[in-house]
């Protein structure tokens, strides 16, 4: 019950753009041996979902996306030094980026944050990356995995126009590429040879688990 007393404070303070509640209600929560990781799945994103939630409603606008990011990363700074000291198992490694022309970060931030408190290496190259530099990255990190997202139907096509310089490049088969942003269907992302499209967050970093295996067993 106490537990669930702060993931609510954790969520509402997301949603209501408070910068000091969040650290406040973190520093507390953690001083209570709240689950770090529960803290931020059950608490933190839970209200940056319905944050993007308000967005597309049109409830709230860009500029509460912007302060939304802002008050999510506050919160983590509180929370992240718990997870590192007891997580000695690493999962595989991620390059993400929202496509060029395209400078939502909404879902790409969540998606990073969870991949990194369940384990996973991220190299977060931002929004509007052009489709170049998300190659390059490719070749100089390895990852195991590649996110691409999108939030508007104009820069879908990057997500395609990558995996083909992917191919081109001679990746493709090295790296497992997953999908996502609002108008982002399982079906385009069949239709441009994605291996997954990510119903949401949670759901995406589920299946980036099922792709790896921990590096001591490879």
């Amino acid at each position: 019950m106490v537990r669930g007393k702060y993931l609510a404070s954790l969520k509402e303070s997301i949603v209501n753009l408070d910068f000091n509640a969040v650290v406040e209600t973190a520093k507390e929560a953690m001083d209570a041996g709240v689950d770090p990781q529960i803290a931020i799945t059950d608490g933190i994103v839970l209200g940056m979902t319905i944050i993007g939630e308000k967005y597309e409603t049109g409830e709230y606008f860009l500029s509460e996306l912007v302060v939304a990011g802002e008050v999510m990363k506050e919160g983590m700074k509180v929370i992240t030094p718990y997870i590192k000291g007891g997580s000695a198992k690493k999962l595989g490694a991620v390059v993400i980026a929202t496509v060029e022309g395209d400078n939502h970060d909404l879902g790409k931030n969540i998606v990073t944050t969870l991949l990194r408190v369940h384990g996973f290496e991220v190299v977060d190259l931002g929004t509007d990356v052009p489709t170049d530099t998300i190659i390059n990255a490719v070749k100089k990190r390895k990852p195991d995995i590649l996110g691409l997202s999108a939030l508007l139907t104009v820069t879908m096509p990057k997500m395609g126009e990558a995996i083909e310089s992917l191919k081109m490049a001679d990746l493709r088969e090295k790296v497992k590429v997953i999908v996502g942003g609002s108008p982002v269907t399982s079906e385009f992302a069949e239709s441009i040879g994605a291996d997954h499209c990510a119903a949401n967050a949670l759901e995406g970093v589920k299946k980036c688990m099922e792709w790896v295996t921990p590096r001591e067993t490879r």
